[in-house]
C-alpha cells in the first residue's frame, strides 16, 4: 500500500511538473508572484485536459481580438488595460496609452462563476506576449485568486530579434504555435458585449 501511495505521489508530481515552465528562464517584466507559468503548447493541453475545471482568459483589449483574433478555446475576453475614451499618445511605448480596467476583477469572478468555479479554481491568462497576462495574474492573486497561471509567450509570441522576421512577434506564442485560434468571434465571450 505505502508503495502504491508513493508511486501516485510520483505520478501526481510528474504531472504537476509537465506544465510548468521553469521560472528562472522567465524575464522579469513577465515573472509572477505566484510563479506559475505555461507556454502557449502547454496552456493549450492544459485548457484542453481540464476545460471545465479551469478558466482560459484573453485579457488583450478587445480591439487587439477583433482584429488579431482569439484561441478558440479561450471561456472569455476579460481586458486588463482598455482604451481610454479620449485616446493620449505614450512618448515612452511609441503608441497609445492603456488604461487600467476596472471591471478587470469582478468580471473575473462572474466568469468563474458562470462555469460554477471559484478563486481556487485554475486560471490560465493570455495577452499579447505575456507583460500583460503577469500583471494581471498579479493583480489576481493580489484579490486572493490562488491558482493563477500566466502564457510567457502570448498569442503573438516575443519579437524576432535577428532573422528576415527581425522586429516581428514570430519567435513562439499561440499562432506562431500553429494553435487553434479564429478571427470569429462569440458575442457572448467579449467583454463589455451585452449579455
Amino acid at each position: 500500500m505505502k508503495r502504491l501511495m508513493l508511486c501516485l505521489l510520483a505520478l501526481c508530481l510528474a504531472a504537476s511538473s509537465a506544465y510548468a515552465v521553469d521560472p528562472s528562464a522567465v524575464p522579469k517584466p513577465k515573472q509572477t508572484k505566484l510563479g506559475k507559468y505555461l507556454s502557449a503548447q502547454e496552456a493549450e493541453h492544459f485548457v484542453s485536459e481540464h476545460g471545465k475545471t479551469a478558466l482560459f482568459l484573453d485579457v488583450r483589449t478587445p480591439s487587439e481580438v477583433v482584429f488579431l483574433g482569439m484561441p478558440t478555446q479561450a471561456d472569455a475576453n476579460v481586458p486588463y488595460m482598455i482604451e481610454p475614451e479620449f485616446p493620449t499618445w505614450d512618448d515612452a511605448k511609441k503608441s497609445l496609452k492603456l488604461e487600467p480596467n476596472p471591471d478587470f476583477i469582478p468580471e473575473v469572478r462572474r466568469r468563474l462563476a458562470a462555469k460554477g468555479l471559484d478563486a481556487n479554481s485554475p486560471v490560465v491568462l493570455i495577452c499579447r506576449s505575456g507583460d500583460r497576462s503577469a500583471a494581471s495574474a498579479n493583480l489576481l492573486t493580489e484579490a486572493g485568486f490562488t491558482n493563477v497561471y500566466s502564457v510567457v509567450d502570448g498569442f503573438e509570441g516575443d519579437l524576432a530579434s535577428s532573422g528576415p522576421h527581425e522586429g516581428r512577434r514570430a519567435v513562439n506564442g499561440w499562432k506562431n504555435a500553429g494553435l487553434p485560434w479564429s478571427y470569429k468571434l462569440d458575442k457572448t465571450k467579449m467583454y463589455g458585449v451585452e449579455r
